[in-house]
């Protein structure tokens, strides 16, 4: 690289406000998107050997005070040089060419450890990549990194793990980043990788996601594929794009979507796919459409400052061309949305034990108990659900998957069926009625968390995309939740809310050293 291109680098960190300009790598990676990326490589302003190195330094610079990331992986490098080699042979770049993504500790990566943040996995180095990670290398990414959890995922409310302890929100280091997913989430807000992926089970992308200005998309349940992920409720799970634009996250979709023969559910999508997703993201996207506002879940005991953001964002929804129906109601909807979750724990980890991890030593719940935890929260969890199994309030209920469950089908059904009459595009909610919880209190101070509600029951589509920010530097979430399958619509409308409003703004680092 010339003198003259280091001198241009110097002065576009500088212009981005990049805390460090990592003068040695050349290259100022705060706020870099695909898109971006893509342009240098193709400009020759820097290569993925020397991306993957700046983002390596500002883990190693920044993190401590954070405690985002588990395990750094050894061959990111060796990657990125094969993927420069085959770019300068070439010419062609692939999806996701050179792009660094951060993996939640729960998703098998081959030769990396996978262990869902306990003392039970530690040392289990899955052989094989899981099916949507095969997707994203095959696309050119580079796993960088895998992120902390909440072990076992089991906690929607802060990010905490045997293995690596408790990961704090870069916004305030007193805040949570909610969970389970707050390690990528925390990760991809400061900049340690260019887009990250996590698992949602009620809230687990898009609660993270909203806590820390992210973007987060919980696709509909058969869209992307679950297999080889550790579980925690499988007839709920499904790993999504965490990213700091919607464009990127759209992107990283746009990969993992389809059949897997692993995962039966994933038939289902077959002939409600697109040639590609991005085609959708357009700035004028809410101009004509009609937007719902679900006050059952937006006037349920928001905090003030929330609630101003939400009629902002609604005045804003108008304002980039949309409709806006205020108050709408589904009907039966605080009878639809109870007895949904289901105690299925038990079977779904003891069978990922027997097809991966195949320890005999480890193959029962019982089994993890007795390695034990350094959580008592975890602890708990791990009783409560070794005890119980099928619908938590009512064991006579089949529980099934969201195209077979009466209830979660009466539950899809009712909604769509108002969003039919109303002619809506889409119906919108803050993803959290109230701010992130402090650290030291996180079970006090956990409310508001609306991801829980819905979209995990019904199968649909949801993505958060930020609203603002409120007193303490703390983020909030707007949440789109659309039809099953009607991911071009989401990403039609938050495209243009985001581009039309630009909240995302990068967390100041530069105080981190009073927690060192």
């Amino acid at each position: 690289m010339n003198a003259s291109k280091i001198i241009i680098l110097f002065f576009l960190c500088a212009l981005n406000s990049c805390e460090e300009q990592h003068l040695i790598a050349r290259i100022c990676v705060s706020e870099l998107t695909i898109a971006d990326i893509h342009k240098a490589y193709q400009e020759s302003t820097y290569t993925s050997s020397e991306l993957v190195n700046a983002y390596l330094q500002r883990i190693e610079e920044l993190d401590s005070s954070i405690n985002a990331i588990t395990t750094l992986n050894p061959k990111a490098l060796a990657v990125a040089k094969a993927l420069d080699e085959e770019f300068a042979k070439t010419g062609v770049l692939r999806p996701l060419h050179g792009i660094p993504i951060i993996i939640k500790d729960n998703i098998n990566t081959a030769g990396i450890s996978t262990t869902a943040g306990s003392l039970a996995l530690q040392g289990y180095i899955p052989e094989e990549d899981a099916f949507i990670i095969k997707k994203l290398v095959d696309a050119g990414a580079i796993i960088l990194a895998k992120s902390n959890m909440a072990e076992w995922a089991f906690s929607p409310m802060h990010t905490e793990s045997s293995t690596a302890g408790t990961t704090r929100n870069p916004y305030n280091l007193d805040y949570v980043p909610a969970g389970s997913s707050g390690g990528t989430a925390a990760a991809v807000a400061a900049n340690f990788g260019t887009i990250g992926l996590g698992t949602d089970t009620g809230n687990s992308v898009r609660g993270p996601a909203a806590h820390t200005a992210l973007v987060g998309f919980r696709a509909t349940l058969g869209l992307v594929s679950r297999s080889a992920i550790v579980p925690l409720y499988l007839r709920n799970d499904i790993a999504g794009p965490m990213a700091r634009t919607v464009a990127d996250a759209t992107r990283v979709l746009e990969v993992m979507a389809g059949y897997d023969p692993k995962d039966p559910l994933t038939k289902y999508s077959e002939g409600n796919i697109p040639d590609n997703y991005s085609q959708f993201l357009l700035k004028d996207g809410l101009t004509g459409a009609r937007i719902g506002v679900l006050s059952a879940l937006s006037d349920d005991d928001t905090h003030p400052e929330i609630k101003a953001l939400f009629e902002k964002s609604l005045l804003d929804l108008e304002a980039l061309g949309a409709t806006v129906i205020d108050t709408v109601i589904v009907p039966d909807f605080a009878t639809l949305r109870q007895s949904q979750w289901c105690a299925s724990f038990t079977i779904d980890v003891e069978t990922f034990l027997a097809d991966y991890v195949k320890n005999d030593t480890l193959t029962t719940v019982q089994d993890i108990i007795n390695v034990g935890t350094k959580s008592d929260y975890t602890r708990e969890r791990l009783e409560r659900n070794a005890a119980n199994s099928g619908r938590w309030e009512n064991s006579e209920i089949p529980c099934l998957d969201a195209y077979t469950d009466t209830k979660r089908i009466a539950f899809r059904e009712a909604i769509e069926q108002l969003m039919d009459s109303l002619k809506l595009d889409a119906i919108v909610y803050p993803s959290w009625n109230q701010p992130p919880a402090r650290i030291d209190f996180f079970q006090e101070e956990y409310k508001g968390d609306n991801s829980q509600i819905i979209s995990p029951h019904t199968g649909q589509p949801a993505f958060t995309v930020p609203m603002g920010f409120i007193t303490g530097n703390l983020p909030a979430g707007l949440q789109f939740l659309g039809r099953m399958y009607d991911e071009p619509t989401l990403i039609r409308l938050t495209y243009a809310y985001e581009q039309g409003t630009k909240h995302r703004r990068t967390p100041d680092l530069s105080r981190r050293n009073e927690r060192d």
